[in-house]
């Protein structure tokens, strides 16, 4: 697959909102509030922004543009029925973007709704159990042959726009779904439980997958976090892990104009989202051990934390997309299963360079 280059932008809005659709008695139908956050991504055009490099600033401002019609508000006012969906695609009608391949809108912490190219709307909804795990087929010095344990997180991913039901799925369903799984993993060793005798992210993943595919025929994904950061994707075919890092530096932007203050030296804490793609090593139950990730990635890491970003040997400019590209050349020979490489330079704001499946964005 060909190599894309996303902008990614993230911004939060305050609003007040009722859903007069849903049932007598439910909670959501009173007036109430939420700390919302929107969410774009997009394949912009080479000269949509006023300088090289400028793409990220220019699309996160954009975005803080469009909801500010939003922002301390009673959504009903602005849209009869301000669900998550379709929150999403007043943004989506109203950005002033060029390219916009996806829109989300995060209600809160644990739920929010993805609205696709395809016009195809994914609500998702996070869940958390306590567990103990130990895997077994692991070399006899690896930490993770260690009965241990983590705090799990599942998100389930649901393509509401399938559903059969007259007001599509909605979260309130994905918990009931979710309820008895819950059940059986919180609080429990996961190799007692039938099925998980070796519960890597991805057997994990799977196993969730299989129960819950058979009473929700719209899953799209399960994504499981074993530690904050890295987890599995699986859509019932692909495994798709991700592999986290942050890192400290400073950088200047030299195309941009005089007074512009990204032409001063500054800095940010970076956010570096490795994923891969692989098949399942039946015996060890993994795709690429994530320690390996971080031990093969550590020599680029190196040059990058704490160091000056655009004084790097080989990089013409230090912005979000020019890096993406810069950290693929010094590490694809090394990780050959790495499709896809997110880096925020602020909280939600950056790039995306992707040459495999795109695949769902992760909530923060």
């Amino acid at each position: 697959m060909s190599e894309r280059l996303l902008h990614v932008a993230a911004a939060p809005f305050e609003a007040a909102c009722h859903i007069p659709i849903l049932p007598e008695g439910h909670r959501s139908r009173r007036l109430h509030g939420h700390s919302f956050r929107a969410r774009v991504r997009a394949d912009l055009p080479s000269d949509w922004a006023p300088f090289p490099g400028a793409a990220t600033g220019r699309l996160t401002e954009a975005l803080k543009e469009c909801i500010d019609a939003l922002d301390y508000r009673n959504l009903n006012e602005i849209l009869p029925v301000p669900t998550d969906e379709n929150l999403a695609r007043w943004v989506r009608a109203r950005l002033t973007a060029p390219g916009i391949e996806s829109v989300g809108i995060q209600s809160t912490h644990d739920q929010g709704a993805d609205l696709d190219g395809a016009d195809h709307v994914h609500l998702w909804h996070r869940f958390r159990f306590e567990a103990a795990h130990c895997l077994p087929n692991v070399p006899a010095d690896h930490p993770c042959g260690r009965l241990h344990g983590h705090g799990f997180e599942v998100i389930l991913h649901a393509d509401q726009t399938l559903a059969d039901e007259d007001m599509g799925m909605d979260f309130d369903r994905l918990a009931a779904l979710w309820a008895p799984l819950q059940t059986e993993l919180h609080y429990a060793c996961l190799n007692d439980i039938a099925g998980l005798e070796n519960p890597t992210s991805e057997r994990l993943s799977h196993w969730i997958w299989q129960r819950l595919k058979p009473e929700l025929p719209v899953l799209s994904w399960v994504t499981v976090y074993e530690t904050a950061t890295a987890g599995c994707h699986y859509d019932g075919t692909h495994y798709r892990i991700w592999k986290e890092q942050r890192f400290e530096s400073a950088l200047r932007l030299v195309a941009a104009p005089d007074g512009d203050p990204r032409r001063r030296l500054h800095g940010h804490s970076y956010l570096l989202r490795l994923h891969l793609t692989a098949p399942l090593d039946t015996v060890l139950g993994w795709t690429v051990d994530y320690g390996d990730v971080k031990r093969i990635f550590n020599p680029v890491y190196q040059l990058l934390d704490h160091h000056r970003l655009d004084a790097l040997p080989g990089l013409d400019a230090a912005d979000p997309g020019s890096l993406t590209r810069w950290i693929r050349a010094r590490i694809a020979d090394d990780l050959p299963q790495l499709d896809r490489i997110d880096l925020h330079e602020t909280p939600g704001c950056g790039a995306t360079l992707c040459w495999g499946e795109l695949g769902p964005a992760l909530p923060t």
